[in-house]
């Protein structure tokens, strides 16, 4: 599983002319999802994106209750090594993908944030203005 976490000012999701989520002061966190990933792997990385130091004066987001904006984003796991056509193999189909991006945004409500999401599988507008800018990817390997 990988994720961008971005600090961000404000970020905003729109699908077909409307707002589907969106945050002010908090964390924007694109995520991606590969074909081993479990439940297990997503919890781990939401408590971790989420207690990461990284917002004003080295504070977390759960320090300061910030809220998240969670994106679906399989691109994420694009292989950009031969040729100019990325190959989408390593990111997991969707019926793998979206209930371990439910996973990952229960994990995170679980620990108390406020999270806002966007929509799986759909065109999305993705709009936000980065704090810092501080972006961070995350990855995290499932269990052996």
């Amino acid at each position: 599983m990988r994720a961008v976490v971005q600090t961000v000012s404000r970020a905003e999701v729109t699908v077909d002319g409307e707002s589907v989520g969106k945050v002010t002061d908090g964390l924007l966190i694109l995520l991606g999802v590969t074909h081993t990933d479990t439940a297990a792997v997503a919890a781990k990385l939401a408590a971790k994106a989420y207690r990461m130091r990284i917002m004003d004066d080295e504070r977390s987001a759960a320090e300061l209750a910030a809220p998240v904006l969670v994106v679906s984003q399989f691109t994420l796991y694009a292989d950009t090594r031969k040729g100019r056509r990325p190959s989408w193999n390593a990111a997991a189909p969707a019926e793998v993908a979206e209930p371990l991006v439910d996973a990952f945004v229960a994990a995170l409500r679980a620990l108390g944030a406020t999270v806002a999401t966007g929509r799986f599988q759909a065109h999305m507008l993705v709009d936000s203005t980065n704090v810092g800018p501080r972006t961070i990817l995350l990855e995290e390997d499932a269990p052996a």
